[in-house]
This record gives C-alpha cells, structure tokens and sequence, in this order.
C-alpha cells in the first residue's frame, strides 16, 4: 500500500458504510459545458481552487545582464552552474534559499548554511547539497526535454516545495495496514481516503508513479494474452484516474471524451499533456530521487517507514490547479534553469517497449532527450496523441 503526506487520515472504521463509500468529494463545485448538451461533457472543478491559485514570491531582485565573469571562474568547483554570470548565480542561489529553507530554520541551518559549510562553500558535507545538486539537474532536465507536459511554463524549485524543505505533497511506501473487520480491509482495498476521491477502490495509485506498469485495462486485441484487462486491473486504474482528477482539481472530462474514454482521436489535448506528465513524474522519481536513498538521514522525514525517499506524483506540482501556480512562469527571473548542462540528460537508456505511431512505426517512449522529442514530433505531425 502506498500513502502520501499532505493527506487528511481515512475515515475511522466505525463511521456508517454509507458514508465509507461515498465516491465524490465534498465541497463547492463550478461546472461549464464543453461538449454538446446531453452528451455529458461538463467540466467541474472545485469552486475553491479553481479561481484562487497561489502567487509565487517575486525575484530576489530583477536580472538586468546574463553578461559577465563566469561563475565558474569565481568558484572552479561550480560545475552545473558554471557557465552562467556570478550575478546570475547569486541570484539563483539566493531564489532557491527562498524557495525551499524554511522559515524557521535554526541558525546553522538558515540562508546559505542550509547547504553550505560557511567556511568551506565547496565542501559537500552536508547532505543537503548533494540532493539540492541532484534536484537542480532534474528540474533542469524537466524544462528542457518534457515541454510537451510543461510547455514553455516550465518548473522550478518552488512549483513543489512552496517554502518547505520538504514538499507539503510527496508519497512514500507504506507498509499494509492491519485488516479491517467491518470493510474487510486488505492492501487498501475498500478503505476510502481522499487519494481516491473517497471511492471504494485500492488507494495505492502512486505505484504508477514509478516504473513502467500498464495503465490501459481495455484490450486492443481479441486475445490479449498479457494485456490487463480484468475488473481488479480497472480498479487500479481508476483509482490512478482519481489521484490525477483531485491533484488537479478537474474531472474526467478535462482530459477524455465521454462517448469514449479510451479514444485518442476524440480526447481532449489534455489528455496527451496527462500522458506526457506520467512519464515525467516516473522520470523524476527513478533517475534523481529515488537514487537518494542512501544519501538521506534515516532519523528524518526524507525517508518514508519502507527506507524510500519522498516522491512525487501529480499533486506535488498542481496542488488542486489544472496549471500549477495558475500558470505563472518563474523562468524569466531563472533563465538558468531552462538550460541543459550536457548533450545528455539522463543516466540510464530509454526504457524497454514501444508505442505504435499514427504511421505504424515504434517509437521508443524513453526518458532521454531524443525520444521525448521524437515521440512528441511524431503525434503532434499526426494530429493525435500517444496510443497508450
């Protein structure tokens, strides 16, 4: 089973099944029509988020120059930042200080010091600099080979953390709970929380965050041998359809066409931004966080109970908002982070399989530059999204 901070707990066991079961969550709603009348496209969203993004804080000044020494010439260890101007870099370093120390840091955790040995900047002893080195390269990463998910908006530090060390919406591995008397309780299954949008289903959608596991249930095939296709299969994927619905604070059609959920060709674009998005947050969590692990002090919150790091999934960004932050780009105040640091951006291979193209050729749907921009080429050319 997996949980996730920033969760209210599931309901106690003694309250009425009812109430248990309930499969829509509570709350003021806003609805507009998107398709022709009776065909069920409404969009609905929740009243309160949906007109209240959050504002991000303003630069810790304005940029007036990228020109100028090197940062890397000022601090030869500088690797990453290097090539962009010591004011630029100072100003980065001085943003992303905003964006994840806490407020109430204690002295020697506060400003710079939360990273840094005062005496020795270059010194990697705290650990905290090897993670913010690796986040650094991942966010990079993002904003340069996953514009099809994050368009030329883009990500930085604080579109997670929002001012906290660790962000408010991460997920770890959780050990199974102990079995429910009255719900039958067995690996999550029938337990409602909000993951789930209170429905009676496995409230473990986070697996999907991770690796390369099947997400479609309907078969293309008359004999689908391996394809997931049976009732617990859909369980789970609709459960996954629930935690993206509640991370961005929309319902189902935001991304699918009613009269066919399955359908490509009538879905909505959003649907191939979603997919995009998948694939992005799978990335993230498998070449820079989860190869964290042994970086991270076990006597913290950075490990969950199983000696996982915290994760991310769709709501570690969106926060209840179809475009987190309300759409507001931070890029122009942090050009460095649009830029790549090497020809190559990830360590490791495209993953194995394939989705078939619009022309019948296999196209590799890996993480690395070239087979995210050839995949987004190659539907954007057909007029359609990934068939997968």
């Amino acid at each position: 089973m997996i949980l996730e901070t920033g969760r209210p707990a599931a309901l106690v066991a003694l309250a009425p099944l009812s109430l248990l079961l309930a499969g829509c969550e509570p709350g003021a709603k806003e609805s507009s029509q998107l398709g022709p009348r009776g065909a069920g496209m409404e969009q609905v969203r929740k009243a309160n988020l949906a007109s209240n993004p959050e504002t991000p804080p303003p630069s810790a000044y304005k940029l007036e120059t990228r020109e100028g020494q090197k940062a890397g010439e000022v601090y030869p260890d500088l690797k990453l930042l290097g090539n962009i101007s010591v004011e630029e870099f100072g100003l980065l370093m001085a943003n992303i200080t905003e964006w994840v120390v806490p407020k109430d840091a204690p002295p020697e955790q506060a400003g710079c010091n939360y990273c840094h040995n005062p005496e020795n900047m270059g010194s990697y002893e705290k650990y905290t600099k090897t993670v913010a080195l690796n986040m650094l390269k991942m966010t990079k990463n993002i904003n340069v080979n996953w514009t099809d998910h994050v368009k030329q908006t883009g990500v930085t530090c604080y579109t997670c953390h929002r001012g906290k060390a660790v962000p408010e919406f991460s997920w770890s591995s959780q050990p199974d709970g102990p079995q429910g008397t009255i719900l039958r309780n067995r690996h999550g299954q029938n337990a409602p929380v909000q993951a789930v949008g209170f429905a009676s289903l496995p409230n473990d959608p986070n697996a999907f965050f991770l690796g390369n596991s099947e997400i479609r249930v309907g078969a293309t095939q008359v004999h689908p041998g391996s394809q997931p296709t049976g009732i617990k299969d859909a369980e789970v994927t609709y459960g996954l359809m629930m935690r993206m619905s509640g991370a961005l604070g929309v319902n189902c059609t935001f991304c699918h066409n009613t009269h066919n959920f399955a359908d490509w060709n009538s879905s909505r674009l959003q649907r191939q931004t979603a997919w995009y998005g998948i694939r992005m947050a799978r990335q993230a969590n498998e070449d820079y966080i989860q190869p964290l692990q042994t970086v991270f002090p076990k006597d913290m919150n950075r490990l969950g109970p199983m000696g996982d790091p915290m994760k991310v999934n769709c709501q570690t960004c969106h926060q209840g908002h179809s475009k987190p932050l309300g759409g507001i780009s931070m890029l122009a105040d942090n050009p460095a982070l649009r830029e790549i640091w090497s020809p190559k951006t990830t360590s490791v291979a495209a993953p194995d399989g394939a989705v078939q193209a619009p022309n019948g050729a296999a196209v590799a749907t890996g993480s690395t530059s070239e087979a995210a921009v050839s995949l987004g080429q190659t539907f954007r050319e057909a007029g359609m999204a990934p068939a997968g």
